[in-house]
């Protein structure tokens, strides 16, 4: 399928819960919608000089409304764990439902700088449609990458990265700003942000 077509299918799926999303999923890049987006997704998925080839991404709970994450790559011949993110269940930007958000932002890498954001639905059981977006503008952050998540294929590997401080999820996720959205900080979520 296209890059188009991906994206219209992603819009009549439904979104997993926080707890369904626990363990291992083997990635696979899908095809992007153009040149440009074509070099962006190679440049953090199949780079072995830079940042390796993009394996997996895995996911941990860690209450109801929020969980942690990171991506695995394999780098000079070694499994590496990268580019942590914060996971939560917030509107899509691409049709305002549901979706299982990967904001990196949350976190100090690469990532986090380009403010990556994946957003997540359930194909079927155990597969996954992923609709990654990159950019400083808002215009560069609805250009879709697609992805495939496959499983779990094995157990959450363990927190990685470094926090950064005073992170409001909104920034990433504009469409919480709207009236009567906002992200707030509860006790026991570990410095997540939860949607009410």
């Amino acid at each position: 399928m296209s890059a188009e077509e991906t994206l219209e299918l992603f819009k009549t799926l439904e979104c997993p819960t926080i707890g369904e999303m626990n363990g291992e999923y083997k990635g696979e890049q899908l095809r992007s919608p153009g040149v440009v987006s074509t070099v962006i997704a190679t440049l953090f998925t199949n780079n072995p000089l830079l940042f390796g080839k993009w394996l997996s991404k895995s996911f941990r709970p860690v209450d109801d409304a929020c969980g942690r994450g990171y991506n695995s790559l394999m780098h000079f011949g070694r499994v590496t764990r990268r580019a942590p993110m914060r996971t939560l269940i917030a509107p899509s930007r691409f049709d305002g439902r549901p979706a299982y958000q990967l904001v990196y932002r949350a976190y100090h890498s690469i990532c986090g700088f380009v403010h990556m954001v994946d957003e997540v639905r359930r194909l079927d059981a155990g597969r996954y449609i992923g609709i990654g977006t990159v950019g400083f503008t808002d215009a560069q952050r609805r250009i879709p990458l697609p992805f495939l998540l496959t499983g779990p294929i094995g157990p959450y590997g363990g927190d990685v990265g470094e926090e950064r401080v005073g992170f409001d999820v909104a920034s990433d996720l504009p469409v919480l700003a709207g009236p009567g959205l906002r992200s707030r900080r509860s006790p026991g979520s570990e410095g997540h942000a939860n949607v009410r």
